[in-house]
């Protein structure tokens, strides 16, 4: 059976398939494999589901590499299914020898008959195995005809029951369910088959998917245990849905959640696994800048069973938050990608006022200029630059200057504070004025006040 949580042997996979660009969704479903990972010092493979060969292209599978590279998700194990259909041909040839896979020769719109004859009739729209009753005359008439077969695997119809790390005991009633088609009639693998083998030959101890596949949970343990092995420990968590409510498609949502728009929108990838690792969890969303901390305090059996919504103002909040608690170390670097940096007491002034981390730029220029300011009143301009103590200046100059400007002016409070805000900044709100005022220096701070452009 599958190694138990905490074992070394731990080994998960996230496998998209390259036909489009991860969103938050896809995201969410590598961040909870990777996390599960580093907390029980175990695996964490990519597999590239490719074998759909009309649709999976070598850009989106770079694409996929570049968007986990920028979460920090590096994986362990790397594969892709394309090259790997000797296995699943092996796998396939094994079923049918057992009798468990056998080919149905029905077109789609036959089918599709015969489901809506059944409904019609009240009855559940299951494969009623039309193709088992096939003589090898018949089936050798109707390949005569030009018919090509698509495989089925023959369920038992029992119970197959399973305890789910997050749903707990769930229970499949193989006679309520079609035999799945593993193989299309062009020869083709469907999803299934090669993730039931790559899954085995990988020695995947836990799945940890979205709750969408439970049922196919059942179907997969029984090819599993007719491949002759045991199946492994699954984990399906509620889905992540849209802010409107909506599942997320990798088509409709790819300009709104893409990671790749994300990315560009200039959110910090730890705000973005900080979030997705705890909704739909009991804990509130905290700032987080490692993913080893995620990793410290990731509880697999605290994912809840409802459905929840990805809110980009969350991740706003969030992406602030990251950035109010990220040390000067830590932006020094981007600081001076983007020409902004002025120093650790510069970032530490202007990091509570960040949603972006290129925001920073423009306080920048509002601290090194050329920033022209608003003037409410030229008279009390001219007295607060009077005012001005000589330098050097620190944390201190703020309230001593302003204390003078009130004891000549008479003004207190936001008639006080906000006209030097104004000269000074150009704005109503922003950064603690007392941290600025030492980065905006005296010569600025004169020629703003005198209505200079400065």
């Amino acid at each position: 059976m599958s190694a138990a949580p905490g074992s070394s042997d731990v080994v998960v996979r996230f496998a998209p398939s390259p036909t489009g660009r991860l969103h938050v969704g896809n995201a969410r479903a590598a961040l909870l494999n990777f996390l599960f990972a580093r907390k029980n010092g175990g695996k964490f493979m990519l597999r590239m589901d490719d074998t759909d060969d009309a649709r999976s292209t070598a850009e989106f599978a770079t694409a996929i590499e570049e968007d986990l590279a920028w979460l920090g998700l590096v994986h362990d194990i790397f594969a892709r299914q394309s090259e790997r259909l000797a296995a699943y041909e092996a796998a396939a040839e094994k079923l049918k020898a057992s009798g468990r896979l056998y080919p149905a020769y029905e077109s789609a719109a036959e089918l599709d008959r015969r489901r809506k004859r059944q409904l019609a009739r009240g009855l559940p729209p299951i494969y009623g195995r039309a193709a088992l009753n096939l003589s090898d005359d018949d089936r050798f008439q109707l390949e005569l005809q030009g018919r090509k077969p698509h495989w089925r695997f023959r369920l038992d119809h029992e119970h197959t029951t399973f305890e789910d790390m997050i749903q707990g005991h769930v229970e499949i009633d193989g006679a309520s369910l079609s035999d799945p088609v593993l193989i299309r009639e062009d020869g083709r693998f469907l999803y299934t088959l090669p993730s039931i083998v790559d899954d085995i030959d990988f020695a995947i101890t836990h799945v940890i998917r979205g709750s969408d596949h439970i049922t196919n949970t059942g179907v997969q343990i029984q090819i599993i245990r007719a491949l002759g092995a045991e199946p492994p420990a699954f984990a399906h968590y509620s889905l992540l849905n849209g802010p409107e409510g909506k599942p997320l498609s990798k088509r409709d949502d790819a300009e709104r959640f893409s990671l790749r728009a994300l990315r560009e929108a200039g959110y910090e990838a730890m705000a973005l696994n900080a979030l997705l690792a705890r909704l739909g969890t009991p804990e509130p969303v905290e700032p987080c800048l490692s993913l080893a901390t995620l990793a410290e305090s990731f509880d697999i059996a605290r994912l809840g069973r409802s459905d929840i919504r990805f809110d980009p103002a969350d991740l706003a909040r969030v992406n602030s938050a990251c950035l109010h608690i990220m040390p000067y170390e830590t932006a020094k670097p981007r600081l001076a990608a983007l020409g902004c940096d002025l120093g650790p007491a510069f970032w530490d002034a202007v990091k509570p006022n960040l949603v972006l981390f290129a925001d920073a730029v423009d306080w920048a220029r509002i601290v090194e200029g050329p920033l022209e300011p608003v003037i409410e009143e030229a008279d009390f301009a001219a007295a607060a630059a009077a005012a001005l103590p000589p330098e050097p200046w620190d944390l201190d100059t703020w309230s001593l200057w302003t204390g003078a400007v009130k004891e000549a002016t008479g003004r207190k409070g936001k008639a006080l504070f906000m006209p030097l805000r104004l000269a000074l900044t150009g704005l109503t709100h922003g950064p603690e004025l007392k941290n600025l005022l030492p980065l905006i220096g005296r010569d600025r701070a004169q020629a703003r006040l005198k209505g200079l452009t400065a």
